[in-house]
């Protein structure tokens, strides 16, 4: 066979069709015998490259939630490309302006999530809503904790007079101490105000996401992954990445310390907005829209439409 010239010949395989020979091997897929072959071998068949396998992500990882995932791949429009680079040197022609309207920046930001379909409430709004709670804690605190503040300054008022004639007659401060029931008195009144704090936020937070300062500035707290009302464990676990540091205001501070960072961690994240407490209860802060109608989220297939509308 390897002295046959190269043409078209009866496949001996199978001697109802005909194939390729080109002097030291069949070429091509074989045609019927009956066929006028073309001219030469037959045309090289490109086999397309394998489509990357899809692999699944391994058990257990988490979901991101519809208003989180990446937006589906839009074809583009027949006949459009990219805007070509003018040539090198090319100048615009002088006196040239943009037109109305027209905005040039040159890196523009993204655009800012949504969580299902609600703006992120703003620094300035949440601000404004704590400092109305801590009000209306502290206010809460001056009528429970009243009593223990007033046997706390009636121990405190003769360490101050004593305080007061050391200082006018030279002495050194360093070596007034308060009493042991002063101690007392100091962690029984965290302990309280931190129970205050508690009963204040954790059951407002669990079922309609707002307390009474969230409410007045019309902003609320929302899980990741639906608008579901988050409940008291998922609330209390909010709180208390914040709340439970309260007791340690008698260690120099310190628990006052981590309530501050805490407080101003929105700032550390530019995309959601989200408090060291918020990312331990994985919620959001949202801002409410103006009027009584609020978007609603609904999921179907994957695909998140806020276009509906319920009553507050």
């Amino acid at each position: 066979m390897s002295s046959l010239p190269p043409g078209w010949y009866k496949d001996p395989a199978d001697t109802t069709t005909q194939r390729y020979w080109d002097g030291e091997g069949w070429l091509g897929k074989a045609i019927p015998a009956d066929v006028v072959p073309p001219d030469g071998p037959p045309p090289v068949e490109v086999t397309p490259p394998p489509s990357p396998a899809v692999t699944a992500p391994p058990p257990g990882t988490p979901q991101l939630p519809a208003w989180m995932q990446p937006p589906p791949q839009q074809q583009a429009p027949p006949g459009w490309g990219p805007t070509p680079p003018p040539p090198p040197g090319w100048q615009p022609p002088p006196g040239w302006q943009p037109p109305p309207g027209m905005r040039m920046v040159a890196n523009p930001f993204p655009v800012q999530p949504r969580p299902h379909g609600y703006a992120l409430a703003n620094l300035g709004q949440r601000l404004l809503a704590r400092l109305v709670d801590i009000a209306v804690v502290l206010l809460m605190n001056v009528l429970v904790n009243g009593y223990f503040a007033y046997q706390w300054a009636k121990e405190f008022a003769p360490i101050y007079r004593a305080t007061a004639n050391q200082i006018a007659t030279g002495g050194s401060t360093l070596s007034v101490e308060p009493t042991p029931h002063m101690k007392q008195l100091l962690w029984a009144m965290l302990i309280v105000a931190t129970l205050l704090w508690l009963v204040y936020e954790a059951p407002a937070t669990a079922g309609s996401g707002q307390t009474l300062g969230k409410r007045l500035l019309r902003i609320k707290v929302m899980a990741v992954e639906s608008t579901e009302p988050l409940g008291f464990g998922r609330a209390f676990g909010r709180w208390a990445r914040l709340g439970l540091w309260t007791p340690a205001w008698g260690c120099l501070g310190f628990g006052l310390l981590m309530q501050f960072i805490d407080s101003i961690s929105p700032t550390f994240d530019p995309l959601l907005r989200q408090a060291f407490h918020d990312r331990t209860a994985r919620t959001v802060v949202v801002a409410l829209p103006p009027g009584n109608r609020l978007p609603v989220d609904v999921t179907t297939g994957g695909t998140t439409r806020t276009n509906q509308t319920k009553d507050l």
